[in-house]
């Protein structure tokens, strides 16, 4: 059974209040990389994205993070090199936060690199937490249980989330 836990509107909503906080996080910055974690963490972080651009005065540069989350502990490939990311504020963005071993897996893979600021940000945030991460910045905090799966859809004709048992 599916349950929609956010509508297309509420995920618009809470893209441009996550916008509005890295902006308010950032105040002074010439630009930010907005890193996502591949598929649907990677096209959230597009729409946060855009919705920065209308915002912020700041350049915005986009960075694909894929990692295998099968096996977390392969090597992290970034769409840009880790010059372009040195020395910059970046927000790590997903869709969900379930147990934290993609963040933090993510996290550790930036650590290698001197940054200026660091922050997260996840779309829903399920608070099953087997690793010591949080979220900076999220769209929904949800107590769920642990069968229960947590889905978000990021197309072009939709977008919503919903919990499956």
């Amino acid at each position: 059974m599916k349950n929609i836990i956010l509508t297309q509107q509420e995920i618009a909503h809470k893209t441009r209040r996550i916008a509005y906080q890295i902006y308010e996080t950032f105040p002074d910055e010439n630009e930010i990389v907005l890193a996502g974690i591949a598929n649907s963490g990677y096209l959230f972080t597009q729409m946060i994205a855009t919705e920065l651009k209308k915002i912020a005065p700041f350049e915005v540069t986009l960075c694909e993070v894929r990692i295998n989350k099968d096996n977390p502990l392969d090597e992290i490939e970034t769409s840009l090199t880790p010059a372009e990311y040195t020395n910059r504020s970046l927000v790590l963005i997903d869709d969900v936060l379930n147990s934290g071993a993609t963040l933090i897996y993510g996290i550790k893979h930036f650590l290698d690199v001197p940054l200026k600021k660091f922050k997260t940000a996840v779309l829903v945030d399920r608070n099953h937490k087997q690793y010591p991460v949080k979220a900076d910045f999220k769209g929904l905090s949800l107590s769920t249980s642990l069968r229960e799966r947590v889905q978000v859809v990021l197309s072009e004709n939709e977008q919503c989330a919903y919990l499956e048992d």
